[in-house]
């Protein structure tokens, strides 16, 4: 009877968006070295373009201060070029198959354009949670109009969903104020 709702997967979608936002931050730079900073850098790389992290190992040998160490020494330049115009403010420099790339002081200015932007990145996924939310509502609501759950299961259900989804965007909420104030801390 119930086997048509699914909460575990409302969850699991939900919990989606939890990722989605902790991989956003982890690219937001809040002044300090760290080497999830190079995940979304993309490299051309024998035809294709693939992770920075499959063609060099990344780490930080300093705070502020990220050291990429290219494996193939053809793939130098186009690597110096992917973290150039990954659009993450960083400038490397080239010492032979080493990239250094130091990690310039946040301005305050810059601090407020980065929270805002991790604010946006909240909204749009507070937005899927919500979307998550309409789906199962939506679900219930037809199975208790075609008759194959009672009132009060829909009202069960509809109480589970919401309660799922306060506690998803409650978690949002307290991922951004964390983020906030890194970006802020000076």
């Amino acid at each position: 009877m119930s086997s048509e709702i699914n909460l575990d997967d409302l969850r699991r979608r939900m919990k989606g968006a939890i990722e989605n936002i902790k991989s956003e931050f982890v690219g937001l730079r809040t002044g300090r070295a760290s080497v999830n900073l190079m995940d979304p850098v993309m490299v051309e790389a024998y035809g294709s373009k693939m992770p920075l992290n499959q063609v060099a190992t990344v780490s930080t040998p300093e705070s502020r201060m990220i050291s990429v160490q290219i494996w193939d020494k053809t793939m130098v330049a186009p690597a110096d070029r992917a973290i150039r115009n990954a659009g993450l403010g960083l400038n490397p420099i080239v010492d032979g198959q080493t990239l250094r790339i130091p990690i310039p002081e946040l301005n305050e200015e810059r601090r407020a354009e980065l929270t805002k932007i991790a604010g946006k990145y909240a909204e749009q996924n507070r937005i899927a949670i919500r979307n998550v939310r309409r789906d199962g509502m939506d679900t219930i609501k037809k199975l208790e109009k075609d008759s194959k759950i009672s009132q009060d299961e829909q009202k069960s259900y509809s109480d589970k969903i919401q309660k799922m989804t306060d506690e998803m965007i409650k978690e949002i909420d307290h991922l951004t104020d964390a983020k906030e104030k890194e970006i802020m801390q000076v």
